[in-house]
């Protein structure tokens, strides 16, 4: 374990081959679910945990993948009030893939009628890659609603970003995933990836959707782990899964996330310095590269980095994992007495 310090900066440098690797905390079974209707759309939630503790959210990545059980796993749930809940078009909220008002302040609202609606004053915000995206979306927007802000696999939605990923970059790390990514698109059209996507990802052809949901989602799960994991990439492959999160989240690259500038989330972070922030990511993130966390830093110096050295973009990357679960133990705090 070392400890850098550039000027102000805190960079932590993570061998998690020398770290007291952590198992996430024992499953449990949410004590209240719910809707919240928001037009056409209806948003699931759920709570679990104490609903006397700390407040705490969840906030999945895709966007478009939904929340798993194992997602309450990253709370103590003795200490935590913690609440998850499905971005619109995905997991149990409907209706299924729907991209109708659907965008990132869609969502940043959603987030608020959630708190408002459960009676929450402030809480902890914890997303990893699209998550840390929206996270800081509602972050910078609504900064006086939030404690703590985890953060991993850090994605802000720029063009160098995703043209990395969907166009030329992680193609030169797995050539072999890439090429089953090619199949779908026409040679002629592979000059811009995302948008040949996006066209046959809303096609009215039930068989022509399939195909590209799969193949989209599938390059992801090949490209998540810094070992290959078929179970895994097998998962990215289910049609109704693959179905919400390919076209969700090509919906979102398409449109530059809705937001007003290529950089608006790194331009905007002044707005959340004060707030205590821990950032962990993985050094061999294919997904999303340790250049945006790193920029990300560079912008925000107070928020500490733990750079992980031997892990992809999983947050279940042993590494990752422990240093996840070491950052939200690290934000605890005494809930009021009533």
């Amino acid at each position: 374990y070392q400890r850098r310090v550039h000027g102000q900066r805190s960079f932590d440098s993570f061998s998690s081959i020398k770290l007291g690797l952590r198992d996430l905390w024992p499953e449990t079974e949410p004590y209240n679910t719910g809707f919240i209707q928001k037009g056409i759309h209806n948003i699931y939630f759920e709570e679990a945990g104490n609903p006397k503790g700390q407040p705490a959210i969840f906030i999945h990545g895709g966007p478009g993948g939904g929340c798993l059980p194992k997602d309450r796993c990253w709370f103590d749930p003795t200490h935590f009030r913690i609440v998850l809940f499905d971005q619109r078009g995905c997991g149990r909220s409907t209706p299924h893939a729907c991209l109708e008002d659907n965008t990132t302040w869609h969502l940043v609202e959603d987030i608020e009628s959630i708190r408002e609606y459960l009676g929450i004053e402030k809480w902890l915000v914890f997303g990893g890659s699209w998550g840390s995206t929206l996270s800081l979306a509602y972050a910078e927007k609504h900064p006086e609603r939030v404690t703590h802000l985890v953060l991993r696999g850090i994605f802000t939605l720029r063009r160098k970003e995703l043209e990395w990923f969907y166009q030329s970059g992680a193609s030169f790390i797995f050539p072999d995933a890439w090429e089953k990514y090619l199949e779908p698109i026409p040679e002629e059209e592979r000059g811009d990836m995302m948008t040949a996507y996006y066209k046959r990802l809303t096609s009215e052809d039930v068989n022509i959707r399939t195909q590209a949901a799969q193949a989209w989602s599938i390059w992801e799960g090949a490209t998540s782990k810094l070992l290959p994991d078929p179970d895994y990439i097998t998962q990215f492959g289910e049609i109704e899964f693959a179905l919400s999160f390919a076209r969700i989240e090509c919906h979102y690259f398409v449109n530059k996330g809705f937001f007003k500038s290529d950089a608006q989330l790194i331009e905007d972070v002044h707005k959340i310095r004060h707030i205590p922030t821990r950032i962990v990511q993985g050094r061999y993130d294919i997904v999303c590269p340790a250049v945006t966390a790193w920029e990300l830093h560079r912008a925000f110096p107070e928020a500490k980095l733990d750079l992980v050295h031997d892990a992809g973009h999983s947050s279940l990357e042993p590494g990752i994992r422990t240093n996840l679960l070491n950052a939200v133990d690290s934000f605890k705090i005494n809930p009021k007495s009533d």
